[in-house]
């Protein structure tokens, strides 16, 4: 980096995906609070109406992660609003001084990355940054119970659970085209699965993608910062090697999935929640849950993530002053769900 903040060469970029609930927020969260000094500027791209990724991250007391190096991208999918979204942003970031020393982006659990990748071709872009590597988390746990799988046994279950699937998953979809697009593949909450469930799972997905694929195993998307960041691929040059389900479409849409946002008051208590939580995820079939809990007695926000009907809990930062104690959750499901029974059930968990 020269003395007046620009590069000496082009700025990398990561671009982390992973399906719903794969530890993205997590693993960057991580990265921020070990990131050695480095000038790191984050675009979040989430499904749904609140910011919680944006506040999750704000929330870790890091000056890697102040207010003006978090973007949200909240209007859409950043794959399908790249023209209108994300192209304003990096050019945004690229007239900041001191520039950044890496741009790392979060897309949201339903984004195809091939597309957004294209996106670093266009003139504004190319010649000042770089994608060094497209990172894919995956919910270890989750493909151990059959859940978002790419294998056929996998798929034919989900379909035999559900009588009124009779198409193949759109959610095996978006997971194949994550994983076809991927320099590096983390397999998170690998502490959840027995190590040679854990060595079928990781064999199985090493067959779905290129033999160049670096494959991690983590616990709590703990993953080295020079690990993620040292990824040097020049991706958006190297497209033709990464197939995808949507090659010959422009875009795609996702019908598919609804999210809503759930309000309440505060909780009694913050250990009860996840008990009080678990019959709802599971009897209204909630795919997604995040946000945050105000706590009875408590100075300090509740942050709240759930996928299916495991729960993660803790305290992340105090109450600001002025700041409204209040609940706040978005809800992700599959379309059809009810969000009116659904946001009726969550209300009277929580309270």
């Amino acid at each position: 980096m020269s003395e007046t903040g620009e590069p000496l060469g082009k700025i990398p970029a990561t671009v982390v995906t992973g399906f719903l609930g794969s530890g993205k927020t997590t693993l960057i969260r991580h990265l921020l609070q070990n990131a050695g000094g480095r000038r790191i500027a984050l675009i979040i791209n989430e499904f749904g109406d609140v910011g919680v990724d944006g506040d999750l991250l704000k929330g870790c007391g890091e000056e890697t992660c102040g207010e003006d190096d978090v973007v949200e991208l909240a209007n859409g999918c950043i794959c399908c609003t790249v023209a209108d979204d994300f192209l304003p942003t990096m050019q945004k970031l690229l007239e900041r001084r001191p520039l950044p020393d890496h741009i790392v982006i979060e897309t949201s659990g339903l984004a195809l990355p091939k597309p957004l990748v294209k996106a670093f071709n266009w003139p504004e872009i190319r010649t000042r940054v770089t994608v060094g590597g497209v990172i894919t988390l995956v919910d270890s746990a989750a493909l151990a119970e059959g859940r978002f799988a790419s294998d056929e046994a996998a798929v034919d279950r989900q379909r035999q659970a559900d009588e009124m699937l009779d198409h193949e998953s759109p959610l095996e979809e978006l997971f194949e085209d994550q994983l076809l697009c991927a320099d590096m593949v983390i397999m998170n909450k690998a502490d959840l699965v027995e190590p040679g469930k854990l060595d079928q799972l990781e064999n199985g997905l090493r067959e779905e993608v290129r033999p160049s694929v670096k494959f991690l195993r983590s616990e709590n998307a703990a993953v080295s910062a020079d690990v993620l960041l040292g990824l040097s691929f020049a991706v958006e040059g190297d497209l033709d090697a990464r197939p995808s389900h949507h090659d010959a479409e422009d875009d795609h849409d996702h019908d598919d999935f609804e999210s809503f946002v759930v309000e309440a008051g505060e909780i009694a208590d913050a250990g009860s929640l996840a008990n009080a939580l678990r019959p709802v995820l599971e009897t209204h079939d909630i795919l997604r849950l995040k946000g945050f809990a105000a706590v009875e007695g408590s100075g300090m926000r509740l942050a709240v993530q759930a996928v299916g009907p495991r729960i993660q809990h803790y305290f992340d930062r105090d109450w600001q002053e002025g700041e409204a104690r209040r609940s706040r959750f978005v809800v992700i499901g599959e379309k059809g769900i009810n969000k009116a029974e659904t946001r009726d059930a969550l209300r009277e968990a929580i309270g």
